[in-house]
């Protein structure tokens, strides 16, 4: 039994998924040689978010918050959990909370003299 709006939310969390990808397929292609200041930044926070994610998803991992397997919960549960793991990241990388993201803009500027 499919409760209403479940196919359209796991749609669209299967969309997120592959946008996700597609953010860091262009980040690994684009020439931060030439990049400018602000450029460099951007990418440099879009990594830490991206890194921070991971972080979050693998410990997730460790715990088991919902005790159930039903299929059509799971699928409902996964897609907000991503969404809450992908804000509270971005959130963390916005108030510089690790510090990653500043690190490695200095150090990217040293590398490529900017």
């Amino acid at each position: 039994m499919e409760i209403d709006g479940i196919s359209s939310i796991y749609t669209d969390y299967l969309s997120n998924a592959s946008e996700s990808l597609d953010k860091t397929s262009s980040i690994k292609s684009k020439n931060y040689a030439t990049a400018t200041e602000d450029e460099l930044l951007e990418a440099c926070k879009e990594f830490e978010t991206y890194f921070l994610e991971q972080v979050f998803k693998e410990m997730q991992k460790t715990v088991d918050l919902t005790g159930s397997e039903n299929s059509s919960n799971k699928a409902l549960l996964d897609y907000y959990e991503d969404n809450m793991v992908q804000e509270l990241a971005t959130q963390s990388t916005e108030q510089n909370s690790l510090g990653l993201a500043q690190t490695l803009y200095e150090q990217m500027k040293r590398n490529y003299d900017i």
